[in-house]
């Protein structure tokens, strides 16, 4: 299998961040939205990001966030890339990557073959593509609710831009879903948990190595 890069994300402790390293991961994800259990604040945040290897990229989830919110992120801590899950438009993020002149992901929620249209107008503006299970419409959070969704809708597609697959993942579906999907990039938070917030170290090194079938992945 070709190299797959792992992003675990919602990161508390200092120990999530070695055994997420551990395990090979690529990706680190630090949750910046209060109302998750994986919610971090900027003084933990600081201390996990330089707690990261080199090599590992870091990076800052946001849901709906202004430039205050945006501004104190960035300084608060190195960080390599801003995940935007919330309802961004295409404008506002162009306006997020050329103000802070970093890598931008934008989340885009699919449940039906008409959320597709998304993926084609954010693939312009945006560095990567995360593509998700829309939450329910009585959800809480807008991801991180371990709900898969049809991967039959992105089988084999190709976008513009390098995307990352998201949603229900657990060590028992990655593989299945890679291969139906072809994604080459993959999400997970609450399917490596033993309660929500709370990182299952063991769920963890189980997954990267579903998800890579060869051992962890060389960290770039």
């Amino acid at each position: 299998m070709p190299d797959i890069r792992v992003k675990i994300c919602g990161l508390r402790s200092v120990a999530d961040v070695e055994a997420v390293a551990a395990a090979g991961a690529g990706y680190i994800g630090l949750n910046f939205f209060p109302k998750s259990p994986r919610f971090v604040t900027l003084t933990t945040a600081r201390e996990l990001a330089l707690a990261a290897p080199l090599g590992m990229a870091k990076v800052a989830l946001t849901v709906d966030a202004d430039n205050a919110l945006l501004d104190s992120i960035v300084e608060a801590m190195p960080v390599d890339m801003l995940q935007l899950h919330g309802h961004e438009t295409p404008d506002r993020v162009a306006e997020v990557r050329t103000r802070y002149g970093l890598a931008v992901m934008k989340v885009i929620g699919v449940r039906d073959e008409g959320d597709l249209a998304d993926l084609l107008d954010y693939s312009t503006v945006a560095d990567q593509i995360m593509i998700d299970a829309k939450p329910p419409k009585d959800a809480v959070l807008p991801g991180g609710n371990g709900i898969a969704f049809d991967w039959r809708l992105v089988a084999q597609r190709r976008w513009l831009r390098p995307w990352m697959l998201a949603g229900g993942l657990t060590s028992a579906n990655v593989a299945e879903a890679i291969r139906l999907t072809n994604a080459r990039q993959v999400d997970v938070a609450s399917g490596v948990e033993s309660a929500p917030g709370v990182k299952d170290f063991a769920k963890i090194a189980a997954f990267v190595r579903a998800a890579t079938e060869d051992g962890p992945p060389i960290l770039r």
